[in-house]
């Protein structure tokens, strides 16, 4: 269900504003509203906004390090969502300037190492530059012209040296002297300056390319100073590495730290809500009526001046939705919300969608085996992640809830992974031929009209209708909630009676029921019906808009056929994961009982992976075309939405959860 609203109004001092907004936290009740005039209204959140984004940035370096430590140490990281006392969240607030040094640690310790990586880049580029030469003995200054000969020193590509070697003999007034290199030449080539521009001639065909090096040292004195300086730049970054892996040992305290900034963060922009003259500022916010009192005893015993008072909403205001379910229902909350979270004023549909979507997501799976692996494999991750709110939780919760109907579908179809082990079958069977099997007697299909249909084809079209006639019942619930008693008989009660008469004719149309007088029985009704729809459809409109309506509504039994259509993708879903399935198993019994002990575990391999992969693909599949029929063949009957869910100040908490909640009076703390 969804929670009442009730609205606060309060004034109090402007040096009191902190200390309130504090109190307030503490009850995990209150939504500050945007104050009438106060649009536009700016403050210090874009500052705070800023720094927490610093320190986040700060925070998800820490946690990198942090797991590399304790996969070092084989110890647990800090995971978010530990639980922290509300006076040890509050008592960050001293943290300040520890935090901003840490930060300006972190971040000084990455551009060292990010120089540190460029410099290394560069040393070692500049190493594989110099190694040809660590063999000269003699300075590089050495090897310069003199007044009437020339010099040059430097690297040539073995296959061009040997192909050329023999030219450079011809040459006169030339000597040379070369050293076979790993990867080509060094060369040392010497001429009479009347015979330069030849001999530059012949190293440049040759790919000759000059020493870049002049200095006085020799060619194994530089090598030395650059891996020297490599070696320095490793020790800094290094250095850097193990600050970072030290300063990671205070992430718990640091994200503690950066909760309390966001925390701060949310004040601020609740402050910028807030009408504020100099010295006193209005709040108005949302409060659970259910929670009403616990907020009352914090502002009763505030020891400073301050007045409020709690209203309703009025009509036409917006208001945020807080849902009121239990463990199971919540579960299914997230994939409403994904589609659009319900508006404040409308009944919760969660009960209602949850029932069906898991007796759908339980039919599309259909197999006792798969139902087990789900409850127990769902099971576990919601139990893993008990502290944490949606996301892994809900989902592992859906898919747990909805074994337990993929259990009593699958024991219905006699399906354990593919293979039939109990000694009856309630539902037909999908008319599967496996290879080498002999053909077994038709008895998957049922006559429909004269034709032969897949059973459970029929069988996924049933419980469309029956889907779609709870949504018509909750439109009209819809209606009378709200006081429209009459719409809600028109619109909705008997378009629900509509859909129960054609589901008593389809089922009298199945010729192995035997029930042919539902037929008749069926239509009676569905014409009647749909005669009161058409009659009352254009009930609120003029004149010839009410011709108009009731032919559009007449109109609307072609969509309406299109959404029972719509549902045999139930049929085609469970087909293909039961048709994989009994492939899997059939090789895999195939393999393990066919005496080679090679194929056995080749058929115990196909059986695991086969299984896991189908069963994966299977929910995947499942929880998507699942949430399409509640969002359009369901929702599309009744749903309102566009609601905004409930936020209390202090929710949005990334790494902690605060304990030690309390309502006791709190006095003016700032």
């Amino acid at each position: 269900m969804i929670a009442k609203m009730r609205k606060l109004h309060l004034a109090a001092l402007s040096y009191d504003r902190d200390g309130i907004l504090n109190a307030l936290e503490r009850t995990h009740a209150v939504e500050i509203k945007e104050h009438d005039g106060t649009e536009g209204t700016e403050g210090d959140s874009e500052d705070l906004r800023v720094y927490l984004e610093r320190l986040e940035n700060t925070l998800e370096t820490l946690t990198l390090y942090a797991e590399r430590r304790a996969k070092e140490e084989k110890s647990a990281p800090v995971k978010d969502g530990f639980e922290v006392g509300y006076s040890e969240f509050m008592a960050a607030k001293e943290k300040k300037a520890w935090a901003d040094r840490l930060t300006e640690l972190v971040s000084s310790s990455l551009e060292e190492i990010s120089a540190s990586s460029a410099e290394e880049t560069r040393l070692r580029r500049a190493i594989s530059s110099a190694r040809p030469y660590s063999s000269l003995k003699k300075p590089f200054s050495a090897y310069r012209d003199t007044k009437n000969f020339a010099v040059r020193l430097g690297l040539v590509p073995s296959a061009a040296w040997d192909n050329a070697q023999g030219k450079f003999e011809e040459l006169s007034l030339f000597a040379c002297e070369s050293v076979r290199l790993d990867d080509g030449v060094l060369l040392c080539a010497v001429c009479h300056k009347s015979v330069l521009n030849a001999l530059e001639g012949f190293l440049s065909a040759c790919g000759f390319s000059a020493c870049p090096y002049t200095g006085e040292e020799t060619g194994a004195e530089h090598l030395s100073k650059l891996e020297g300086e490599l070696s320095a730049v490793r020790d800094r970054q290094n250095a850097a590495e193990k600050t970072l892996s030290e300063l990671s040992a205070e992430i718990r305290e640091f994200k503690i730290y950066c909760d309390y900034a966001g925390f701060e963060l949310e004040k601020a922009e609740a402050s910028e809500k807030m009408l504020s003259t100099a010295h006193t500022f209005l709040l108005e916010a949302f409060v659970p009526a259910d929670e009403e009192r616990e907020v009352k005893a914090v502002l009763d015993g505030w020891q400073t001046p301050l007045f409020y008072e709690f209203s309703d909403p009025q009509e036409n205001e917006f208001v945020p939705t807080l849902a009121r379910n239990n463990k199971v229902v919540k579960n299914f909350e997230t994939i409403t919300n994904m589609y659009s979270a319900p508006n404040a004023r409308e009944f919760d549909p969660n009960t209602v969608m949850s029932f069906f979507y898991s007796v759908f997501l339980g039919f599309i799976m259909g197999d006792y085996g798969y139902g087990l692996l789900m409850m127990l494999g769902g099971g576990f991750l919601y139990f893993k992640n008990r502290a944490k709110e949606g996301g892994i939780k809900s989902l592992a919760g859906v898919f747990a809830i909805g074994g337990i109907f993929a259990v009593l579908w699958g024991i219905l179809f006699n399906s354990f992974f593919g293979i039939q082990l109990l000694p009856f079958t309630v539902m037909p069977d999908l008319g599967v031929q496996m290879p080498g099997e002999a053909a077994t007697e038709q008895h998957w299909c049922w006559t429909f009209i004269g034709i032969d249909i897949p059973a459970i084809l029929i069988i996924s079209m049933i419980i469309g209708i029956i889907q779609i006639f709870a949504g018509y019942l909750c439109k009209a619930w819809q209606h009378w909630r709200k006081g429209r008693i009459f719409d809600g008989i028109c619109d909705g009660l008997t378009w629900a009676v509509f859909s129960a008469g054609a589901l008593l004719a389809i089922v009298g149309l199945v010729e192995d029921f035997n029930v042919s007088i539902l037929t008749t029985v069926g239509a009676i009704i569905a014409v009647s019906a749909l005669a009161v729809a058409v009659l009352t459809a254009g009930r609120h409109e003029k004149f010839l808009g009410k011709f108009t309506k009731g032919f559009g509504s007449l109109y609307g039994i072609i969509n309406y056929a299109s959404d029972v259509l719509s549902y045999a993708r139930l049929y085609g879903l469970m087909l293909s994961g039961a048709v994989i399935a009994q492939i899997i198993s059939h090789y895999s019994i195939g393999f393990i009982t066919g005496g080679n002990f090679a194929l056995a575990i080749l058929g115990i391999l196909l059986m695991v992976v086969g299984h896991i992969f189908n069963l994966a693909m299977g929910l995947l599949s499942a929880y998507i075309h699942d949430a399409r029929l509640q969002y359009v063949e369901f929702y599309g009957r009744f749903y309102e939405g566009e609601g905004e869910l409930f936020s209390p100040l202090g929710s949005k908490k990334r790494h902690v959860r605060v304990t030690e909640p309390s309502f006791a009076p709190v006095s003016g703390e700032n």
